[in-house]
């Protein structure tokens, strides 16, 4: 098959990359990157120029069929709005579509971050070949993207796969702005709130805690710092894990009950600690879940790593 070019940018709260890749129908590759600093004391309108100073010069040396563009939500993608994201502050109805389709005379396509993460690992990683996949973020947030009957599906308002949103207990660890969410358990806030329970809990008693030393060092604790730990032999580091890997079954449950897709593939935090998570999820799944839908989904990791969020743009591009 003849190879197809394409452009994307990755916009987030920290950097924006700019990506140029190929598909020639069996894989995609990343031909050039070049990212800079996402300036937050200048307007949005000034990050898109610095962004097409870059991206100018690759769309005449590349023959790009189209743009795509990943960035956090709220976000209007049929009409290719940024609508003040909280990780972009003053980026208030940035219509960034029309601000490159008018200057390149291509298409240019928007999803939210998840959406373009879940096509990527559906075009590209885990879940190629796959009809109805869904991707979990499992990293700084918890949030998803659908993809169901061979169509990414966004919702009436780019909301669809908020699963972070969803409560799961009355109380329990904050996430996505209120009390006992997937979020707050599975995320890697989340798992640090966990943690900082557990470690408390003992250092009050006076006993030690693998991943924190002091009641001072409470705020250090990190999801990574507790998956350290557990790979020590740390049983109160793995305990926690054990407690995350029940509540992600909870979710993973309403998923399969409530959708009965083929795969769910799930990013960062279960890449990096799937062995201390997967047997009480599997456990909680198989025993909430209806036995057929359970048999029929197969829950794995992602898999395109540190490339995905540059994988997750080109998708964004190359989506019928």
């Amino acid at each position: 098959m003849e190879k197809k070019y394409y452009a994307g940018l990755d916009i987030g709260g920290t950097k924006c990359a700019c990506i140029i890749g190929s598909d020639n129908g069996e894989k995609l590759e990343i031909l050039r990157r070049e990212a800079i600093p996402t300036d937050k004391t200048v307007s949005a309108e000034t990050m898109l120029s610095r962004l097409d100073e870059i991206l100018a010069p690759l769309l005449a040396q590349y023959p790009v069929e189209a743009v795509g563009i990943s960035c956090g939500g709220p976000l209007d993608s049929v009409g290719g709005i940024i609508q003040s994201p909280p990780n972009l502050p003053g980026w208030d109805d940035v219509h960034i579509c029309e601000y490159y389709s008018s200057r390149h005379n291509l298409p240019v396509r928007l999803q939210n971050d998840a959406n373009a993460c879940g096509l990527a690992e559906w075009m590209y990683g885990a879940g190629r070949g796959t009809r109805s996949m869904v991707f979990c973020t499992m990293g700084t947030g918890f949030g998803a993207g659908l993809v169901l009957d061979g169509k990414l599906y966004a919702g009436v308002t780019d909301c669809a796969g908020e699963i972070g949103h969803i409560r799961l207990t009355d109380e329990g660890p904050v996430g996505y702005g209120k009390r006992g969410t997937v979020e707050g358990y599975c995320s890697g806030g989340g798992i640090a709130q966990v943690g900082r329970s557990a470690a408390m809990e003992l250092l009050q008693v006076g006993k030690k805690c693998g991943f924190c030393s002091s009641i001072a060092e409470l705020d250090g604790i990190t999801a990574k710092s507790i998956g350290i730990a557990a790979e020590n032999g740390d049983a109160t580091a793995i305990e926690v894990y054990r407690y995350v890997g029940h509540m992600l079954g909870r979710a993973m449950a309403l998923v399969i009950d409530l959708i009965n897709p083929e795969m769910i593939v799930i990013g960062s935090v279960f890449v990096r600690s799937e062995e201390f998570i997967r047997g009480e999820m599997q456990r909680v799944i198989d025993a909430e879940c209806l036995a057929s839908s359970a048999r029929a989904c197969r829950i794995v990791p992602a898999k395109l790593g540190e490339a995905l969020g540059d994988f997750a743009a080109i998708s964004v591009a190359a989506m019928k």
